[in-house]
């Protein structure tokens, strides 16, 4: 038997243990990252393959005659060719819930950066503006509390209502958006009254025909001029040409996202060759604890020792998880 992962450069920096993988199956090829033509070399004698990011397309899938099973190291599994798999009756499966704690903990981060400048007062210091003062505390941004404030969560599954336990214990008051332009259902409240109620707007739902621009000028238009937008969930979901004339024309408070449209971005991707002093970017990491990768690998490596046990393990079907071949 033989495993290959495709891009482990993309889950490790050399800090986790894959014990788990080497216990279900052995032995394994590590590879940094996989071109497409790498990819039909390297899988062609593999039983197992494991993808994050890495294209694994129809001609690699029916060249492998020895493939059993292919494993996407995500939730998302839009790179993966699933009708080649099917045809070849080799099933595939993903990881799920693993990066729950880990994509909190950065909402929050983001916005309590927002609410209290983290950011400017930590250059303000390192500028020697705090030495500069006549006070002893420098009140050069305003500072705000979460407690009190309106968070819009749109999306609310797993990591959604995670999110909401979170704002509940900081004293946040919780409005769970229902789909955009349909009626709200019992506990949730109409798209377009959270956006306008809001004082703190969170995405967490997956990218689709529907929800591609999501959040555009007309959203923008309705929120508060306080508001404050944070996405962690896809860049997609926020027309970039709209958040920029918003902010420079401070339509909003203030964003904080940790994706864009096109990952990795291009050196002339306009939000980050002008990033706006009012906007916050972190680079697609807020999936990225060690120990929400470590959780990874341990899921990976107990859905192929189920497969091989034939018990029941994160199979991808067409039925199962609406929506998330566009999720992490």
């Amino acid at each position: 038997m033989r495993a290959v992962f495709l891009d482990f450069g993309s889950v490790n920096r050399g800090d986790l243990d894959c014990k788990s993988l080497e216990r279900a199956i052995t032995p394994w090829q590590y590879f940094y990252d996989s071109s497409e033509q790498e990819v039909l070399e390297r899988i062609q004698d593999a039983d197992v393959i494991v993808s994050n990011k890495v294209y694994v397309g129809r001609e690699a899938i029916v060249a492998a005659k020895h493939l059993k099973l292919i494993c996407v190291a995500a939730t998302g599994y839009n790179n993966i060719d699933l009708a080649a798999a099917a045809e070849r009756a080799v099933p595939a499966c993903n990881v799920r819930g693993y990066a729950t704690p880990s994509v909190v903990q950065h909402v929050f981060m983001l916005m309590l950066n927002l609410m209290r400048h983290f950011v400017e007062y930590h250059a303000l210091v390192k500028n020697d503006g705090w030495q500069a003062s006549r006070f002893f505390c420098p009140l050069d941004y305003d500072i705000q509390e979460l407690s009190g404030k309106a968070l819009g969560i749109i999306g609310c599954g797993n990591l959604g209502y995670a999110v909401a336990e979170v704002a509940q214990a900081f004293g946040m008051k919780v409005l769970i958006a229902d789909h955009k332009g349909k009626a709200p259902r019992p506990g949730r409240m109409a798209f377009d009254d959270v956006i306008r109620e809001a004082d703190v707007i969170t995405l967490h739902c997956p990218l689709s025909q529907e929800t591609q621009d999501l959040i555009s000028r007309r959203e923008f238009e309705l929120m508060k001029p306080t508001a404050l937008l944070i996405n962690t969930a896809r860049g997609q979901l926020v027309n970039e040409a709209d958040l920029l004339h918003c902010l420079h024309n401070h339509r909003i408070a203030g964003a904080a996202i940790d994706v864009i449209q096109e990952e990795p971005p291009r050196a002339d991707n306009e939000l980050l060759r002008q990033l706006p002093s009012n906007l916050i970017v972190t680079p697609h990491i807020a999936w990225a604890s060690r120990e929400s990768r470590q959780r990874l690998l341990d899921q990976l490596a107990d859905n192929i020792s189920h497969f091989f046990r034939n018990e029941p393990f994160n199979q991808i079907m067409d039925a199962l998880h609406p929506g998330a071949a566009n999720q992490r």
